[in-house]
């Protein structure tokens, strides 16, 4: 039956022959031809049976189309024959042709291109928020293209690193994405709207800093305050102030959850309450995650650390000079490092503590918990020990209760003897059971 899709058109003017030899020989009904009439009837661009028309071509209307049926007729067309080469698929009427098209540029356009903003070694905006190639970027600054992964926002959970190439610093701490060179700075997705605050920010403090330090105020012999240029290289004071940036965020941060924490775990010291615990555990989840996120960033200023060659590649201004350097004299970037690396440690180390503060709080919430629980468990022992003795009694009473006759129906005195003897048995099943638990206790204790 497939084999006749494409004369779907010559059916629908009444001169399709093997659809009726089909229909004779009984390979398709009656019904399907006249149901098959009924739904290509309302075609685009139809004319009447006795106009003239040009040599029709199947795959041509199919495609053109915007009739459901036809575009099947198409899809079937093209998987009947993988051989051939491939067509587009047909437009959606109702989108229009030139939606899709729209979109995947736009998706493309967007992977290949970085906005980023730009400053010189004063301090100055050479370029805001603009948009560049990812091909122009690695031509302009000597990269690879494997280098913009670590400083391209749109990949995820990267873990902080600072790379050293031959002409730039590559640093990704934060929300910090920066390409460092001999005389410049670009930061990368720093657009300067509500959702990039700390990019819009940190613009300013780079501004501020960097204009700041490359000039330095000394005192004459004579007591005049002379401003001379600053000594250090431009990719240092870039580089510090990055890291006094990172620095001073992850103190900010730090501060306002250890007092949240703190302010938590005293009030816990005071009562338990099961709203509280639940705030616990939200506070200790973003106390592990932010302690975890400044172990990675000391872990990438360790890395630098370790690698005299990254140490020594760092003084980019020599290398634009083309002066020699060996690997083993960085003294000035390294001093500067571990700086911020025992800045970043003391950070390490007040989480740590903080985090341990809670553990303990943990442990003893649970410890109180655990004596209620086990207050509550004496009690339903004790209640049970009640019921036991209780049923003795009942059980003797229900023995004298059953309609049997015995000798002390006519007694006076049997109501009396019978009552004692069932409130006698109680209190010596109680008592009896009170004393083996306390000796059980005693033993536990």
């Amino acid at each position: 039956m497939f084999d006749l899709l494409p004369d779907l058109e010559s059916l629908r003017r009444g001169r399709s022959h093997k659809v009726e030899k089909a229909v004779e020989e009984g390979k398709v009904s009656q019904g399907f031809t006249l149901d098959l009439k009924h739904r290509t009837r309302p075609l685009k661009g139809a004319k009447g049976a006795g106009d003239s028309q040009p040599p029709h071509n199947p795959r041509t209307s199919a495609a053109g189309s915007g009739s459901p049926l036809m575009q099947e007729v198409y899809r079937y067309q093209r998987s009947a024959n993988p051989s051939s080469q491939p067509q587009p698929e047909p437009p959606d009427p109702e989108s229009g042709s030139e939606a899709q098209p729209r979109i995947y540029q736009t998706q493309l356009t967007s992977d290949l291109t970085l906005r980023c903003t730009e400053l010189d070694m004063h301090g100055n905006i050479t370029v805001r928020a603009g948009e560049f190639q990812k091909s122009e970027l690695c031509a302009q600054h000597g990269l690879q293209a494997r280098d913009l992964r670590k400083i391209d926002s749109k990949f995820v959970n990267q873990m902080p690193a600072i790379l050293v190439r031959k002409h730039a610093i590559l640093v990704n701490l934060l929300h910090i994405r920066a390409l460092i060179e001999a005389d410049r700075i670009v930061l990368f997705d720093s657009i300067g709207t509500p959702s990039n605050y700390n990019q819009s920010i940190l613009i300013y403090e780079l501004q501020e800093r960097l204009r700041s330090s490359s000039t330095r105020t000394i005192t004459t012999d004579s007591g005049i305050a002379v401003d001379t240029e600053s000594t250090q290289p431009f990719e240092f004071r870039a580089l510090e102030a990055v890291l006094i940036s990172v620095v001073s965020t992850l103190q900010s941060d730090e501060e306002v959850l250890v007092n949240l924490v703190q302010n938590l775990l005293a009030y816990l010291e005071a009562s338990v309450d099961r709203s509280k615990l639940r705030e616990l555990l939200q506070y200790s989840k973003r106390l592990s995650r932010f302690g975890q996120k400044v172990l990675n960033i000391r872990d990438a200023i360790e890395e630098v650390l370790e690698q005299d060659e990254d140490l020594a590649g760092m003084y980019l201004t020599q290398k634009l000079q083309a002066s020699h350097r060996e690997t083993d004299d960085h003294e000035e970037v390294e001093l500067m490092m571990e700086t911020y690396l025992k800045q970043v440690e003391e950070i390490v180390n007040h989480v740590e503590s903080v985090s341990s503060h809670v553990r303990t709080t943990e442990d003893v919430v649970n410890i109180i918990l655990d004596s209620q629980r086990n207050s509550l468990l004496l009690l339903e022992i004790r209640l049970t020990i009640l019921t036991v003795a209780l049923s003795s009694g009942t059980f003797l009473s229900g023995l004298f209760g059953m309609n049997l006759i015995n000798s002390f129906e006519s007694h006076p005195n049997a109501f009396i003897a019978v009552s004692a003897i069932a409130l006698l048995s109680i209190i010596t099943l109680t008592v009896t059971g009170l004393r083996s638990m306390r000796k059980v206790l005693r033993r536990i204790n």
